[in-house]
């Protein structure tokens, strides 16, 4: 091995002894065998931008020099990585003549199922590659993000004069200088981050953006229109310029195959796919086909094989096609691998770039190969095989985000690839190390689950902001309501991100993890809490006007048509997962949770601690602010209820009117001339009111009947129908027999339908509500309210309706209590935004012992997950009504701590959390969604069960 210049080598960088970091590789690792024959130098230019120089035989094939490069590198995981062309004009390895160039080859889905600090770092020098010569593009804002972690780890912790002087010396962005000033602001919030926790960052970014690990490959379809292919773990992609057009999972591809210039994608039968048996891509000669081809081969071995293909038998006679196939470890091989093995930690020295030389502002790289035969060959195809560092040199192809269809819709919460082993197998061997060194002290996970809930309270506030934007500067927007909604949640937005900083820094500095040299006891939370209430006092009116906002709102729909759309379109936004108007309400809700959070902290704390005096005075504050806002708040709830259902129902006029209350919601089977017929029934103190789902474009539920709670009885019927838990409503025009699926639900029902019959027997008229009575139309209510709809004419008649054609989300809370046939009461509604929780959850996967790291927000009965808690909207949800919840046994061979497991029946999930407060805490939230809450008739009772 020769390095013909003196200044410090890549192994002198990346093996000392004397320098900070782990890798895995004994430094005394066996190089490959060398085979003989006259010895040749081979320059290759390494991520850092420095050349290496490897001496090997002529005869060495592609393989032999690659585990050179491996072996000098220290490096465990080099499946990962490949050697490359740096001039594809030069497809014969000179040695005088010619650059080879390792890259990273294959990009995971995940950056954690990266094991190694070592492999982080070199997939972290890869993306600054990427970024600067324009291969990795991005929006100006993920640009700058990226940026701030790359100088975050090259300066430290941010001072302005050093990041501004930095950023003039070194250029890492095409057009970096229009946005330095957003690269120093998100520098400024990267205080505290390792130079190994700004790589995890970076790619933490890096891996959801579209071009992540893109290597196009130019091609033409059948009409001649110019596109590109590429390849990721999930399989074929399209791509038109920088957009991806269209993508063909593994799963859905029977073969791949080329002839000539023509590269064939044959898939697999699908009644409901468009698309023809066999597409065809016209690419630029044959040699480029056959290039892709391999790369395809490849990435689908090692991503989808649990175990490198056998080689197919040569044949005696004739050859047909291709012999080619994948030789080297497979993703799954190398995790085991790295898991199983004992390697001796040594250090590396991570190499700080001062600046990008001209290497890195190149042109993107064209993939080649290095011929397995020799390296001096006139081929210029890519062929190697493998042993314990596979040695490919080849081109690199992309990792889509896991979570999402080809056509952009968010996937079933029961068939999303986050939720099914077709995901990611992950190791937690290093979250167990994460863990074992944070503090366990209750206090501690108490302000973590402030600061893990206050991070998803303001990316709800964010939502609400991004309304404003949506629809504030639209000529249809009145006056009324921009000024109630855009002074009321501009303050508070503003106020909650300086109070989650503050919160931060804190969690940082108890954690140990911030390098600020400030002294003092920083393990508690009720100072920062007890500073920011105080604070929030200023605000006390415009929460106290949340009301005036949920009321223009819907004022401002009802008056314009073109509002209504605007506000209807962003509500099918990805970002607007649970309804616009419980996005309106959580800063009321919000106060709710500090107020809880608070009360555990005093319980925990002895009365001498030093923090229990600030936290006992926080409590004080916020429980009066509460009390104030108490009876607004359930009159609001009640509001948005009536308003949310207005959406599910069609077929009834004046949901919204003075006086009305919700009470319940869910299926009853209603007996008629042809049987039992699934209804969906909603109870109000009023009126109770049964639908069915119609078959219309909106998924909304038809009302058939309206049936007036004053002077109606209700009875068992079990044994006068022999239907089992039946019951008879006797109303004054009519009578009707309905059958709960379980002794609990027609228990809940009765108990219900006779209160609400009580309360309208005694009412002397509906009460002076302002707030529906502000929303009530015009229009005379319906005629007839105890109309029967119920002949198979109408039933037909409202599967083919139009009515309100507009798209409808089908995941509300109705549709679930209609799918999974049970019931849900208001008291359960206000028990459920008291008990929100969010926080990092390890997801098992069914059939391996891998589990995944997932953020995880529970709210409105629902769990969404998140791959970080900076994703702008959720990958997938599993609505919890119906779930049950509970410990797995010993029979399940779960040999975890902290692991609660859901179940609805064949569906089975288990879910680990860090510590015991966070597994009680879990239990306890989810239980409140899952166990019934039948008897819970005031919002004062616990939410402990």
């Amino acid at each position: 091995m020769v390095d013909p210049e003196p200044r410090p080598s890549a192994a002198q960088r990346l093996g000392a002894q004397e320098t900070l970091g782990i890798s895995t590789l004994d430094p005394g690792h066996r190089p490959p065998t060398m085979p003989p024959g006259r010895h040749v130098a081979i320059t290759v230019r390494m991520l850092d931008g420095t050349d290496e120089v490897f001496d090997v035989s002529q005869r060495a094939s592609g393989k032999v020099l690659f585990d050179l490069v491996c072996t000098h590198l220290n490096l465990v995981e080099g499946d990962y990585f490949g050697l490359e062309y740096e001039d594809h004009n030069k497809m014969t390895v000179r040695p005088k003549h010619t650059v080879l160039r390792f890259v990273v080859k294959f990009f995971p889905p995940d950056h954690a199922q990266l094991l190694e600090e070592l492999t982080r770092y070199l997939f972290a020098l890869q993306i600054k590659h990427d970024l600067a010569c324009g291969r990795l593009t991005c929006n100006d804002s993920s640009a700058a993000l990226l940026v701030s972690h790359v100088i975050q780890s090259e300066i430290g912790d941010f001072e302005e004069s050093q990041s501004r002087q930095h950023l003039l010396n070194n250029s890492y962005i095409p057009e970096q200088m229009a946005l330095m000033d957003k690269i120093m602001e998100f520098h400024s919030k990267n205080v505290g981050q390792t130079p190994a926790e700004s790589d995890y960052q970076l790619l933490e970014v890096a891996r959801r953006l579209e071009m992540y690990g893109v290597r196009l490959h130019p091609a033409k379809d059948r009409e001649g229109s110019k596109l590109s292919l590429s390849v990721s773990h999930t399989g074929v992609l399209v791509f038109q310029g920088h957009t991806k057009i269209n993508a063909f999972n593994w799963s859905k591809v029977r073969k791949l195959s080329f002839k000539r210039k023509r590269f064939l994608i044959k898939l697999r039968p699908d009644l409901n796919s468009s698309y023809q048996d066999t597409l065809e891509f016209l690419m630029g000669s044959r040699d480029c086909c056959k290039v892709f081809w391999k790369i395809c081969v490849e990435y689908h071995a090692f991503f989808r094989l649990f175990e490198e293909p056998k080689p197919k038998p040569k044949p005696v006679l004739f050859t047909r096609g291709s012999s080619f196939r994948f030789s080297g470890r497979t993703q799954k091989q190398v995790i085991d691998y790295v898991k199983d093995s004992e390697f001796k930690k040594i250090a590396f020295d991570r190499y700080r770039l001062g600046c990008l030389s001209g290497s890195f502002l190149s042109p993107p790289l064209i993939c080649l190969s290095v011929p397995s035969t020799g390296l001096a060959s006139d081929s210029p195809h890519l062929s190697a095989s493998s042993g314990n560092s596979q040695g490919m040199v080849n081109g690199q192809k992309p990792v889509q985000l896991f979570g999402h269809s080809p056509d952009g819709r968010q996937p079933s919460p029961l068939t999303s690839p986050l939720l099914n082993d077709a995901g990611s197998v992950r190791t937690d061997d290093e979250d167990e190390v994460r863990r074992k060194r944070f503090p366990t002290d209750r206090a501690y996970f108490i302000a973590k689950e402030l600061l893990t809930t206050e991070r998803t309270y303001l990316k709800d506030l964010e939502v609400v902001t991004s309304f404003q934007d949506a629809v504030g500067k639209d000529e249809a927007t009145p006056e009324p309501l921009k000024s109630t909604i855009f002074s009321h949640f501009d303050p508070l937005y503003k106020f909650h991100s300086g109070f989650l900083r503050e919160v931060e820094q804190r969690l940082a500095l108890w954690e140990g993890r911030s390098n600020a040299h400030i002294k003092g006891d920083y393990q508690r939370i009720g100072d920062v809490m007890l500073k920011n209430l105080q604070g929030l006092k200023p605000l006390m009116a415009h929460l106290q006007k949340h009301s005036e906002a949920l009321v223009e709102l819907e004022k401002a729909c009802r008056a314009s048509r073109r509002l209504e759309v605007l506000v209807r379109d962003f509500e099918l936004q990805k970002v607007c997962y649970i309804p616009l108007n419980v996005f309106i309400l959580r800063p009321l809700h919000r106060l709710t949770h500090y107020k809880q959070i608070l009360e555990r902290l005093c319980k925990h704390y002895p009365a001498t601690h030093v923090d229990f005096r600030d936290s006992r005075a926080a409590l004080a504050d916020v429980s009066e602010v509460v009390a104030q806002l108490q009876a607004g708040m359930i009159k609001m709830e009640n509001v948005q209820k009536l308003l949310e259902l207005k959406k599910d129902l069609i077929g009834v006029d004046n949901l919204v009117t003075p006086g009305r209350e919700f009470i319940r919601l869910g299926c009853l089977s209603k007996l008629s001339g042809k049987g039992l017929q699934q209804r969906m029934f909603f109870l109000f103190n009023d009126v109770l009111l049964y639908t069915s789902r119609g078959m219309t474009a909106t998924n909304q539920f038809k009302v058939h009947g309206q049936l007036p709670l004053h002077g109606m009885t209700i009875r068992e019927s079990e044994d006068e129908w022999g239907v089992p838990h039946a019951f008879t409503l006797v109303g004054q025009h009519q009578s009707v027999v309905v059958a709960a699926s379980s002794l609990s639900e027609m228990e809940k029902w009765m108990e219900d339908i006779k209160m609400a019959i009580d309360l309208a027997g005694s009412s002397n008229g509906p009460t002076s509500d302002l707030l529906a009575s502000s929303l009530t139309d015009n229009k005379s209510p319906t005629e007839d309210s105890c109309q029967e709809a119920e002949s198979e004419d109408d039933l037909a008649a409202s599967r083919t309706s139009l009515e309100r054609q507009a798209p409808h989300r089908g995941n509300t809370t109705v549709h679930v209590c209609w799918h999974r046939n049970t019931t849900v009461s208001m008291v359960d509604f206000s028990v459920a935004v008291e008990n929100q929780l969010s926080g990092n959850l390890l997801r098992k996967f069914k059939n391996s012992n891998g589990w995944q790291k997932l953020w995880v927000v529970f709210t409105n009965f629902s769990l969404f997950f998140y791959k970080t808690h900076q994703d702008d909207y959720p990958l997938a949800s599993l609505p919890l009504l119906g779930y049950s919840v509970t410990i797995p046994t010993e029979s399940e061979n779960i040999h975890k701590d902290y692991v609660f497991k859901l179940h609805f029946k064949s569906h089975v999930y288990y879910f680990r959390s860090e510590s015991e407060y966070t597994f009680e805490r879990w239990m306890e939230v989810i239980r409140s969604a899952t166990v019934s809450a039948s008897h819970r008739r005031s919002r004062k009772e616990s939410h402990l069960y």
